[in-house]
């Protein structure tokens, strides 16, 4: 069987546009053809997730374009990607707010190498969305929900196969994110319980004075999360 990493790079290398007519104003936002971003992903992929074993995965929403709309990699920006990984990657050396949150948390736990044991980070839309020349949650317009819930769903089917404790599920932001997630696992069963948390950029854009307690917030969800014994 292929290792963890291994079916991420299959996945991705696989994932296209849908064929899915999206609301008038709404398109795209797919990285995967950019010069350096598949080489990027796949070498953080073949880095930290060669270890066999399933993970507990953490939802996001889906990526933008200064994060994983650049690299491939989840919260994580260009500068994350060189200065924590030492992956040298061709992406203008842009900061995004939410990735200093999840690093911080990530060496929290007790860095990269030992998160990626336990734990894998996506979003429910692996592909984004842009609306006049800017970022797009997938729930900001209840068409654009409607129109992508059979894209979410299928992908997130093909990435349990991965190898994913089905017990909880981690999502990253308690409002329309956990609504949204929690009402397509009642339809699917996916995970016997999802757990929101606050999302890292409302902690960076609002709460970067309470950053302690929140990076207590989120450690004790990741250790209650992991299966007994784990």
């Amino acid at each position: 069987m292929a290792s963890f990493a291994e079916q991420v790079i299959r996945f991705t290398e696989a994932l296209q546009i849908p064929d899915i007519p999206l609301p008038d104003g709404f398109s795209w936002l797919y990285p995967y053809d950019q010069p350096g971003t598949m080489e990027a992903l796949s070498a953080f992929y073949r880095k930290y997730y060669t270890a066999p074993g399933k993970r507990t995965f953490l939802f996001g929403i889906n990526p933008g374009r200064l994060g994983a709309g650049l690299t491939g990699v989840p919260f994580t920006d260009p500068i994350k990607l060189e200065e924590e990984c030492g992956i040298k990657n061709p992406f203008p050396k842009k900061p995004e707010l939410s990735a200093g949150f999840v690093w911080r948390f990530i060496h929290a736990y007790g860095g990269p190498e030992r998160f990626a044991n336990d734990f894998y980070i996506t979003s429910l839309s692996p592909l984004g969305f842009i609306k006049d020349g800017k970022n797009i949650n997938y729930y900001d317009d209840k068409d654009l929900v409607r129109a992508t819930e059979p894209f979410i769903v299928d992908c997130i089917e093909k990435q349990m196969a991965f190898g994913a404790h089905t017990k909880t599920a981690l999502c990253m932001g308690e409002g329309k994110n956990l609504k949204v997630f929690r009402k397509i696992n009642e339809k699917h069963r996916f995970f016997d319980e999802i757990i929101g948390l606050p999302h890292p950029r409302f902690v960076m854009q609002y709460r970067r004075k309470s950053l302690d307690m929140y990076l207590d917030v989120y450690l004790e969800a990741l250790s209650d999360s992991l299966p007994i014994g784990k």
